[in-house]
């Protein structure tokens, strides 16, 4: 039996899912005309709380499409140092929207007002436009910590008194809603585009979908197209995201209590030297030297358990659907047997 930590990413679909799959009525999307993306995307677009959802097949190009829809070349985006629309997508927002970055700390990768007025450049002509401001929920570089709604509904408030978009990275967002009990559909009023994955905590195998005002539709879908995202029969796959969507959210929180289960253990291993708060579902934790992650993960490797090297000292690990209480309860056993 082989343990996958690496991430939330590498669930199957559920037997649930793949019948839902199997049973899915399409048609062409880039016409417009597949049912159940429409069902899919109406579905999200009134969870959220917002005008209009858009089906694509990733994270990665949800949150470019939202930023580049939001900016002009030549503008400034205002993000945490570790998000990942900086930090994991391939230069993307340079490439894509011709954009610079001004990158704050943030406390364990959330923002605040305080931290953000200082950063928004006047007009200048020296300085690029501040245009927007970019967060993460949950924040994936810092254990999976979490905005509360009262925290980002300030932030929406002086980002909109300054003339700035609001974009939100919620590729982990109902994560943060299990821990936090916000309602999801008030997140609409506080942001321009909302980037929700179907395919990590909530199961899916492919596809995000990104929300935005009603005016950004047509916008949203003419950058899908030019970005590659036109698919055709894609109802079969966006099946499992509706499936997620109305099976799998209750569940995260038993995500959540195995990731500090183990979170527990580690933090209690003579080979670790810190370990970042679990907040949620990520487990990132340090290693003390000697013990390197090549190290670490190779001994994991001999008992059929993956995990993620995160930097030059840390390892990640994310429970998820496929990560059951005997996986659990094996991963603990083996931890505390290890030795360097």
């Amino acid at each position: 039996m082989t343990i996958d930590l690496r991430s939330d990413t590498v669930t199957k679909p559920t037997a649930g899912m793949l019948e839902a799959m199997m049973q899915a009525e399409v048609g062409d999307d880039v016409f417009g005309e597949d049912p159940t993306v429409r069902k899919l995307e109406e579905s999200c677009a009134k969870m959220l709380g917002m005008d209009a959802a858009v089906y694509c097949p990733s994270g990665t190009m949800t949150n470019q499409i939202g930023i580049k829809v939001l900016t002009q070349p030549y503008d400034e985006v205002i993000c945490y140092k570790g998000a990942h629309i900086y930090k994991y997508e391939g230069g993307g927002l340079a490439g894509n929207s011709q954009v610079s970055v001004r990158l704050l700390a943030g406390d364990r990768g959330r923002l605040s007002t305080e931290e953000i007025e200082p950063q928004v450049n006047s007009a200048d002509p020296h300085y690029p436009r501040t245009s927007v401001v970019a967060l993460e929920n949950t924040v994936v570089r810092e254990a999976g910590s979490y905005y509360t709604l009262d925290q980002i509904s300030k932030i929406s408030s002086f980002a909109r008194s300054r003339q700035l978009s609001m974009h939100l990275d919620g590729a982990r967002l109902f994560n943060a809603l299990t821990e936090t009990k916000d309602r999801a559909v008030d997140y609409g009023k506080y942001f321009d585009t909302i980037s929700i994955c179907l395919s990590k905590g909530l199961g899916a195998p492919v596809g995000s979908v990104l929300l935005c005002k009603k005016e950004l539709e047509t916008q949203v879908r003419r950058v899908r197209k030019v970005f590659g995202g036109g698919m055709r029969q894609a109802g079969y796959i966006a099946a499992g995201g509706l499936y997620a969507l109305h099976h799998h959210v209750d569940r995260l929180k038993e995500d959540h209590l195995r990731a500090r289960q183990l979170g527990q253990t580690i933090a209690a291993l003579p080979f670790v030297k810190s370990i970042m708060p679990v907040d949620t579902n990520i487990i990132i934790f340090e290693l003390a030297a000697p013990v390197t992650p090549e190290l670490f993960l190779g001994k994991l490797a001999a008992h059929q358990i993956k995990a993620l090297p995160f930097s030059r000292t840390e390892i990640r690990m994310v429970t998820h659907l496929d990560f059951n209480d005997d996986m659990l309860n094996q991963t603990i056993t083996v931890l505390k047997k290890l030795t360097f």
